[in-house]
């Protein structure tokens, strides 16, 4: 898909009349009095939280944010691996697919040993390892990311809208022995639109999420702290449609010169342009870049220099900015104090930039925004419509700022590797990428044992499918229909619980078999999970949806012949749910029992949370240790939110 060819024009490519790409957008009026939860802040983090709590309507969530409308450009557009499959649960995977540059491969550039001035290709690699994730790494401006998120919003039930121009000035939050006001927390909030401009607004949540960036207003009234150090070293990087004979400008490129630094070249959308991130000088102590005036002239001829013997000619430049490298973190990512974790509750979170900040080469800040947000929206959705009881939210910060403490180990590393001024070897460069892949691809995290992750006691039972670690999609067929589908792509971002029931070898029709004595538990026991926590009237997997996977050919199943709770009757009608039966895809040879190192003999159950990760693995029946995980967080069903 190509566009940008002459000059950048933000918004939807597919719409040929640039001035209706951005039509009116964000809530009119004033901000509710009242709300479930106050997310501050329209970015990654922000918009994923957002477009998570708008599947439900019976939450009342409100957005604000400073700025007076949605982004139009600049800023991150890397697009992890991991993130695609989270994209693929909200819905616009293919609009990403499609509008996104792939990034394919990965070249690396030295000097050249026989004229140092110049740089000569040392190596290329693969950018994402074969069978990683069914989907690729790609690059898109953060400003159609939010897009796409902000249409979530729209058409979801709750029809959500964000309030923009406008400024937290400060928060409250009642003391916490405090339990008469079910709001808490109390935000004041100035109006910067010109037809109300400096109007003060009050606000009464439940729960508070700061995703407010890197000077949050939130993380500030909370009393944390980011914590590290700068590396006083500057980058540029710019977004630019130029002529260039270097040969590799469609590719992402790391260029390192022997005399001038270093550039990574990113290919972007539409076939033409692309980011050029480039070294700076070293910084004095206690100097900042702003300190140096730079102005993109500057960061046009730092990259000309590097590229010698190529030519670079700049012809439009849609979005610059200069940073410092620089990494620093939060303790905790909520309003608890360590000590206080036992006898309090946290009413207030932070996420992405507010909490944990870094360099942007490595291409994870945005990527791990957005993680935090898909992980604290279930959770908040699920103690709010009381399905699950609220000492569940502790588990966001141990969780992700966990998480992010490992991006910035890595960061720090990567970092230094690619600066000239600490000495660099571009064979070990490319080294390190390929022994990283894993990590810039967002598919190495992994959530230690805790409530919500079991142990590894039966891991064995699926040696591909780590529990803590996201689902690894694999190829199945369904028996409905013998469509070709990917069993992660069951896992949408509807804040349920997914259970795949992988069975033995035997018949799955034959009355002793493994998967028809896991149904009738799960459909008749006193203790399953789905009678005890399925609200009344609700649908069977209205809470946990139970899926079942077979071995054998889709044409030697018969679907009728099927335990009747993998074809439950639903909505209004009663009607039939054909979509839970699935096969290994043997016509193709991608038999996910042998790709996921399934137990052919006994099978399994993995147990999968609603940000797509692996909770637990069970023996088919393991019925107690089952009922005993959902019990250990989970409340049975009552009639109105907290």
């Amino acid at each position: 898909m190509q566009f940008h060819l002459n000059g950048f024009e933000p918004g939807d490519p597919e719409i040929s009349d640039t001035s209706q790409r951005h039509p009116a957008s964000g809530a009119s009026g004033t901000v509710p009095a009242k709300v479930d939860v106050l997310i501050v802040g329209c970015g990654p983090a922000g918009l994923t939280l957002a477009a998570q709590l708008s599947a439900f309507p019976d939450i009342k969530t409100c957005i604000v944010e400073q700025k007076p409308g949605p982004l139009l450009l600049g800023q991150a557009d890397g697009v992890a691996c991991r993130t695609m499959e989270m994209f693929e649960a909200f819905g616009f995977s293919e609009r990403m697919l499609k509008e996104a540059c792939w990034i394919n491969e990965t070249t690396f550039w030295k000097p050249d040993p026989t004229q140092t001035d110049n740089i000569i290709r040392s190596g290329w690699v693969q950018d994402t390892e074969d069978g990683l994730s069914e989907f690729p790494h790609v690059v898109l401006n953060q400003a159609r990311v939010h897009d796409f998120y902000l249409d979530v919003m729209r058409k979801s039930p709750s029809r959500l809208e964000p309030y923009y121009a406008r400024q937290l000035l400060d928060l409250q939050i009642a003391p916490a022995g405090d339990s008469a006001d079910p709001y808490p927390v109390t935000a004041r909030l100035e109006r910067l639109d010109s037809a109300q401009a400096g109007q003060i607004e009050t606000i009464k949540a439940r729960y508070v999420v700061g995703c407010d960036g890197a000077r949050s207003t939130v993380r500030r009234s909370i009393g944390r702290t980011l914590h590290g150090d700068s590396a006083n070293h500057a980058w540029g990087v710019m977004d630019v449609l130029a002529v260039t004979d270097f040969p590799d400008v469609r590719f992402k490129s790391l260029i390192q010169s022997a005399n001038d630094g270093s550039i990574i070249i990113i290919p972007r959308e539409g076939g033409y342009l692309f980011r050029l991130y480039i070294e700076l000088d070293k910084l004095d102590a206690g100097e900042r870049v702003s300190d140096r005036s730079i102005t993109p002239d500057d960061l046009i001829a730092a990259a000309q220099r590097v590229l010698k013997p190529y030519s670079l000619d700049v012809k439009q430049v849609p979005w610059w900015s200069v940073y410092e490298i620089g990494q620093r973190l939060c303790d905790k990512f909520d309003d608890v104090p360590d000590g206080d974790v036992a006898k309090r509750l946290p009413r207030v979170f932070i996420a992405g930039d507010a909490c944990h900040t870094h360099s942007p080469k490595a291409g994870q800040g945005m990527n791990v925004s957005m993680q935090d947000g898909f992980n604290l929206g279930w959770k908040l959705a699920s103690v709010l419509r009381k399905g699950s009881a609220p000492h569940l939210l502790h588990t966001y910060s141990a969780e992700r700022q966990a998480i992010a403490r490992e991006l910035i180990d890595f960061d720090r590393e990567w970092a230094s590797l690619l600066a000239s001024s600490h000495g660099f070897d571009p064979a070990e460069t490319q080294r390190y990428f390929i022994r990283h892949g894993r990590y810039t691809a967002g598919t190495a995290a992994r959530y230690s044992p805790s409530l919500l992750t079991g142990e590894a006691t039966h891991q064995h039972l699926a040696g591909g499918l780590t529990i803590g670690m996201r689902f690894h999609s694999a190829p199945v067929i369904r028996l409905a229909d013998a469509r070709p589908v990917h069993l992660g792509h069951t896992v949408k971002a509807d804040g349920r619980w997914r259970i795949f029931a992988f069975a033995g070898a035997e018949d799955p029709a034959a009355p002793n078999s493994g998967i028809r004595a896991l149904c009738d538990f799960l459909a008749g026991a006193q203790d399953s999970p789905l009678r005890k926590y399925t609200p009344d009237g609700g649908d069977i997997d209205s809470v946990i949806d139970v899926r079942a996977v077979f071995q054998q050919d889709h044409h030697s199943l018969a679907v009728e012949a099927m335990p009747s709770l993998l074809l439950p009757r639903k909505g209004r009608y009663g009607l039939r749910d054909y979509e839970k039966i699935f096969c290994a895809d043997l016509k193709s040879g991608n038999d996910i029992f042998a790709m996921r190192g399934i137990d052919r003999a006994a099978g399994c159950m993995v147990v999968v949370r609603p940000d797509q990760y692996v909770a637990q693995v069970l023996p088919l029946d393991g019925y107690e240790a089952l009922a005993t995980f959902f019990d250990g967080f989970m409340t049975q069903p009552s009639a109105s939110i907290v």
